[in-house]
């Protein structure tokens, strides 16, 4: 079953973008998934906290999404991120 990757991010520091974009793309494509949105042009309709970007990725299935996020080349990449933003990463199934 297909799953989705939905993150939230707060960003303090953009430096770490540039790279982190290009390698993490690359990663994902690995492991099967695919963008389906990154944007920084964000609404908020209802609630507090508006999320400087957001990401939805979906992967063909769970094990894929883990194998990609505990991927060992990603590790440096969550790193890297992580000196620059804070992120809510959610999975779940992709039921509709």
């Amino acid at each position: 079953m297909a799953v989705m990757v939905v993150g939230t991010v707060e960003i303090h520091d953009s430096a770490w973008e540039r790279e982190y974009g290009p390698k993490t793309s690359a990663l994902i494509a690995k492991h099967g998934g695919k963008y389906l949105a990154l944007e920084k042009q964000i609404q908020l309709l209802e609630g507090r906290d508006r999320p400087d970007a957001i990401v939805v990725l979906e992967f063909p299935t769970e094990a894929q999404a883990h194998a990609w996020y505990n991927d060992p080349e990603y590790a440096p990449m969550i790193k890297l991120r992580q000196s620059g933003a804070a992120l809510n990463l959610l999975l779940f199934a992709k039921t509709v």
